[in-house]
């Protein structure tokens, strides 16, 4: 139940990366204003705020949603996964190890929207066909990598957590 505190702030209860949260807020902010001003999690991206580039993409109870065209208000009780909680610790997720390894981000400025709607796609089809992949991630654009390495970078994350080839031990650097 979303409470009103003050004229101009409303207090959401949601599950941000597995962590129960309750965040104030004007109730016109975006899901994306809410993430990145309010909860400083800053790894989903302000792309071009008209849900046309898939940069600020996150995942809502599992689904990837555009966060600059939901407002936080609508997330109410629902569980949120944004970039910061793919990793696990130090360890990447194999969709993260993957996309280093095989160049499938150049600026990075696509890569949390790329991985987050790649893994709603892992949840529905662990063994995607390059099409597939490619059809999943349609709503997103990059401008730098013409998309070869990020297929690649997807089908060969889907191999790993399918057991068809050894995890890399990779791990986030201090």
């Amino acid at each position: 139940m979303t409470d009103t505190v003050g004229a101009d702030r409303v207090l959401v209860r949601l599950v941000v990366n597995g962590e129960p949260a309750s965040v104030a807020f004007a109730p016109n902010k975006t899901l994306l204003e809410v993430l990145r001003e309010d909860l400083q999690l800053t790894g989903t991206k302000h792309g071009c705020e008209l849900g046309e580039c898939g940069a600020c993409a996150v995942l809502v109870d599992g689904v990837p949603v555009l966060s600059c065209l939901t407002l936080g208000l609508a997330c109410e009780g629902k569980a949120i996964r944004t970039i910061e909680g793919v990793a696990n610790g130090s360890q990447l997720h194999p969709l993260q190890a993957a996309f280093a390894d095989l160049g499938g981000s150049q600026c990075g400025y696509c890569t949390s929207g790329m991985i987050l709607t790649s893994l709603a796609l892992f949840e529905h089809n662990p063994q995607p066909t390059r099409d597939e992949i490619r059809e999943a991630l349609s709503g997103n654009i990059c401008r730098c990598t013409g998309y070869q390495q990020i297929v690649d970078a997807v089908e060969a994350a889907a191999a790993i957590l399918r057991q068809q080839s050894p995890v890399p031990a990779v791990s986030i650097r201090s």
